[in-house]
């Protein structure tokens, strides 16, 4: 079997402004396709994803056998000169590719990925309301500790028994990134971050769980700080309380804070990872599959972390193909925790995008059960969407 070509969708998405998941889909010679997906479909990096994708297709993919997706992931780092040092574009780009070579895999085989991976050690996936703050799901964003509240209370609603919650995203008029949190934060600041927290809590109750999530905006007195205050929250985790480019800096927050601490979305590969789990700076990582280097890397970085006993809850926030990939690699691994779903990747739009729907109910997911990530793209869907073809 020989890859014959490579075809690469710009999903500008006209529901959501900024949404656009970048796909790619692997063509061999005996008829058998795979689905990837590249990067991460928010944050405005499409444009990138797309040029890396078709150069890796170029460079390393056309004519190989994509059964050896091992072999084709070391030479993209041993003989492709962006990949000997690496970047997120890069593995971005060998993310999407490696993800559709084990779609390959499994439908070969016949069997879905997650039996590949060792089988379903998870056959139930507990998720949780991510980003409940911005509304769940078509809820005006929040503002005052109320609202805080009764957005989580709309989650759990639809099942789900956790949720995600930023307490810093706006300032207290409600402007996002209103506050400067390079500045240590007045007593005023401070106060209304726990509160929108507090409101959560007492919203929901002393029972379900509660993320607290600051998107590595904060320095880190802030970080300290905030952790700090909300200590008596009873937080699940600390999601990336800091930008996560200094380990040191986060070993810091965690041993000043009583909370556990999760990040991951903005490292890639197990080189990326390893300083996290030699220093003890984690206790929940977060790999995302389509940044921190596809199936093959993420599992491999799941394997070192259980050696370290920390749990795994992969970054989730892209089209179906991305979900799949990250609820087959959850369901095999022993380390999983927690499943991401945010209400984006659950829009009608979105789902649509792929046969059959894949949706979460109530509150959690299970892996389809169809050969590969199980998941075929919807034609009509990508129609109207730009395709590049390599090959």
């Amino acid at each position: 079997m020989k890859v014959t070509s490579v075809e690469i969708w710009d999903v500008a998405a006209a529901w959501r402004r900024g949404w656009n998941p970048v796909i790619l889909r692997v063509n061999t010679d005996e008829g058998i396709s795979g689905l990837g997906e590249v990067g991460l479909p928010i944050g405005n990096g499409h444009n990138a994803y797309i040029g890396i994708a078709k150069d890796l297709a170029e460079a390393i993919l056309i004519g190989k056998d994509p059964l050896q997706s091992e072999a084709i992931w070391e030479s993209s780092i041993r003989h492709v000169w962006l990949g000997q040092g690496g970047g997120m574009i890069f593995f971005a780009g060998m993310s999407g590719i490696d993800m559709a070579l084990w779609d390959i895999k499994g439908k070969v085989a016949k069997l879905p990925v997650y039996q590949l991976l060792g089988g379903k050690t998870n056959p139930k996936l507990r998720c949780y309301a991510s980003q409940v703050h911005f509304g769940w799901p078509n809820a005006k964003p929040a503002n005052t500790p109320a609202e805080f509240g009764q957005n989580a209370l709309d989650a759990l609603k639809e099942g789900f028994d956790a949720v995600k919650v930023d307490p810093i995203w706006a300032d207290e008029a409600g402007n996002r990134d209103g506050w400067d949190l390079n500045k240590v934060m007045t007593n005023a600041q401070l106060k209304l971050t726990y509160e929108r927290v507090e409101g959560v809590r007492k919203a929901v109750g002393p029972d379900v769980d509660i993320i607290l999530e600051c998107h590595g905006h904060q320095e880190i007195t802030n970080a300290i700080k905030v952790g700090q205050a909300c200590e008596d929250l009873k937080c699940m985790y600390y999601e990336e309380p800091i930008n996560s480019l200094n380990v040191d800096e986060m070993v810091k927050v965690s041993q000043n804070v009583r909370i556990p601490i999760a990040a991951g979305e903005h490292i890639y590969t197990r080189w990326g990872f390893r300083q996290y789990f030699e220093k003890q700076a984690l206790n929940v990582i977060q790999p995302d599959l389509g940044v921190a280097g596809g199936i093959t890397e993420v599992k491999k970085i799941c394997d070192m972390a259980h050696v370290y006993g920390l749990s795994v809850q992969i970054h989730t926030c892209g089209s179906p193909i991305e979900i799949a990939a990250a609820v087959h690699v959850e369901t095999a691994i022993p380390n999983f925790v927690i499943h991401e779903n945010i209400a984006a990747g659950q829009a009608p739009e979105n789902v649509a995008m792929c046969t059959p729907e894949i949706r979460v109910k109530n509150g959690s997911f299970t892996a389809p059960e169809g050969p590969g990530l199980g998941v075929e793209l919807n034609e009509k869907a990508v129609a109207g969407y730009t395709k590049i073809k390599v090959g």
